[in-house]
């Protein structure tokens, strides 16, 4: 098999020849320039002989065309601090307007999907990373979700009215990232579907009817749907439901299925296995061969993505990352 049948094959849930894995992270510092960021994409990918690739653009892009302005980051390991939120008061979400799909720093990333394209794309599929309309409204809310918890109590209307505009944008850019050269999209909820941030009824007003209706938008276009929740105690049931193809989440973090459990209950491919965290430290390589091979053993290898939990950290130890690729050969 090559690299995208072998994905193509997982996210079916049929047999592989070799389970397919990739892991992907932050760097603060290459992912503010356009050759840079691809660079770095297209570095990590053929470094380690990964089988698919995410591209992992700063989390400030997606705001920048609405004036949210964040530090440029100098260090590979900081990430970028928020300068100025344009919202101040609950009125603020009512003054957002639709951007155009190249506007400012969305086609700064439509311009690194063609440069990834043509380093990746010829041998394996790779995503766009976006965020759910809640999550970029917390980068616009200057990166807390306090501004968003207050207007759902006093305002509502005006988030949601903020929330259509920013799902529209989001859906339109998505469209045109497939159309750049992507593969797909990693959707990410940013924790908001999690007991920790919502509740279930407060996540279906004003989490699950957006990412509805941006996968609904999206379906007939993406090869490489991939559904990310990072929190703990996540609403998996409810988000098992949307039209991906796979599922991606921290089974690790306490009140979350294992891998095994979610296939089970979503009936999609599953992404993830590896905990993130223990990847940081530098003495843990039979460790994570050993985490690995237990997850080959529940899940069978079938309908399976090998990948962390989360992106993984600046500051990972190479020797981490040859040892999650030499546990596959």
């Amino acid at each position: 098999m090559n690299k995208k049948e072998r994905v193509e094959a997982a996210l079916r849930g049929e047999k592989v020849d070799r389970v397919p894995v990739s892991v992907w992270g932050h760097d603060y510092e290459r992912e503010w320039s356009v050759q840079t960021l691809a660079e770095s994409t297209a570095e990590n990918y053929s470094r380690y002989d990964w089988d698919y690739a995410v591209i992992c653009p700063r989390n400030s892009y997606l705001v920048e065309g609405w004036k949210a302005k964040y530090s440029r980051s100098t260090e590979k390991d900081k990430p970028p601090v928020c300068d100025y939120s344009p919202i101040r008061s609950s009125n603020d979400w009512k003054r957002i307007r639709p951007l155009e799909a190249d506007y400012g720093a969305l086609g700064e990333h439509l311009r690194v999907i063609q440069l990834v394209n043509h380093e990746v794309g010829y041998d394996a599929h790779f995503a766009m990373t976006l965020l759910s309309p809640l999550g970029v409204a917390r980068r616009l809310a200057g990166n807390t979700a306090d501004p968003l918890l207050l207007t759902m109590r006093e305002d509502r209307r005006s988030l949601h009215t903020a929330l259509r505009i920013i799902n529209e944008t989001l859906i339109n850019f998505a469209i045109a990232c497939l159309e750049y050269g992507a593969s797909g999209i990693y959707y990410s909820t940013d924790d908001w579907a999690s007991e920790g941030r919502l509740t279930q009824d407060q996540y279906r007003e004003y989490g699950e009817q957006y990412d509805l209706e941006f996968f609904d938008a999206i379906k007939s276009r993406s090869k490489f749907t991939i559904l990310h929740n990072s929190g703990d105690h996540i609403y998996f049931d409810m988000l098992s439901t949307y039209q991906v193809q796979a599922i991606h989440w921290p089974a690790h973090l306490e009140g979350n299925p294992s891998l095994q459990e979610g296939r089970r209950r979503s009936g999609k491919a599953v992404m993830g296995g590896i905990n993130e965290q223990r990847l940081l430290k530098g003495n843990s390589v039979s460790l994570i061969q050993d985490e690995i091979a237990t997850v080959l053993e529940q899940t069978g290898g079938e309908g399976l993505l090998l990948s962390t939990g989360k992106p993984i950290l600046p500051g990972t130890p190479t020797k981490n990352l040859d040892a999650i690729r030499r546990a596959l050969s």
